[in-house]
């Protein structure tokens, strides 16, 4: 069974901290993620939030990028392709060779988030160990395995992913309405109240897993991490709601 780490590190030690440092409010998160290439590893990032004429110069600047052109614009978000510096395509290489592939990269306001997926247990503790010998923090989020791949992934309970697809279907978000929340609560066994705060910590979870990078600082109601691997720094779990 595969393994996932979720990792912070700071931009200093990975890559674009210039460029990060110089619009603070500006998010980057890979669009394609390839697993064991240089070649492949962050060739495409998509940046939101901030001033992309500033970003755009500052990215130019940076010196852990060789070169970068603009491949797409939507209004509210750009598209960056990317040739890396060696330092950064040479740190990749380490990753890849302590058997991490990168699932999941956004950075913000001077560091990363990263998801690494290992295939056996020890390899993570190998991975931190080598790193923290050669001065790259990779800090804990949490460890985990993805025993419920989807549901894992934006660290929801199996009761909040129920009850969020339960309202999908149901056309809770839809406007208007298609359901209440009582009747939500009706169909799942469970009180309105329950129903609710189900409701309300797993969009929370959702949104801090796809558009922040800073859920991690906060505590998250959500709780449940997913099959903790034993002797790893892999977080408090609280019970499902």
């Amino acid at each position: 069974m595969s393994v996932i780490g979720d990792f912070t590190v700071p931009a200093s030690e990975f890559v674009l901290a210039d460029a990060l440092a110089s619009v603070p409010e500006m998010t980057v998160r890979g669009d394609q993620m390839a697993t064991h290439s240089t070649m492949g590893v962050f060739p495409f990032l998509w940046a939101s939030g901030g001033d992309f004429e500033a970003f755009g110069r500052a990215l130019r600047a940076d010196p852990t990028v060789e070169d970068v052109t603009v491949v797409e614009e939507t209004g509210d978000a750009v598209l960056y392709k990317f040739g890396w510096s060696e330092s950064f395509t040479e740190l990749i290489d380490d990753v890849a060779n302590h058997h991490a592939a990168v699932v999941d990269a956004r950075g913000r306001d001077g560091r990363w988030r990263l998801k690494l997926r290992f295939v056996e247990d020890h390899q993570v503790s190998t991975f931190r160990t080598h790193f923290a010998e050669t001065g790259h923090s990779f800090e804990v989020l949490r460890i985990y395995h993805p025993t419920e791949a989807r549901q894992r992934e934006f660290d929801l309970t199996a009761e909040q992913y129920e009850t969020l697809l339960a309202a999908l279907e149901d056309g809770y978000f839809e406007v208007p309405r298609g359901t209440s929340v009582e009747e939500l609560g009706d169909r799942l066994g469970v009180s309105a109240n329950a129903a609710s705060q189900r409701l309300r910590r797993g969009c929370q979870s959702l949104l801090e897993n796809t558009v922040t990078i800073e859920g991690a600082d906060r505590g998250r109601d959500a709780g449940d991490e997913g099959d903790a691997v034993p002797g790893t720094d892999a977080g408090s779990t609280e019970p499902p709601v």
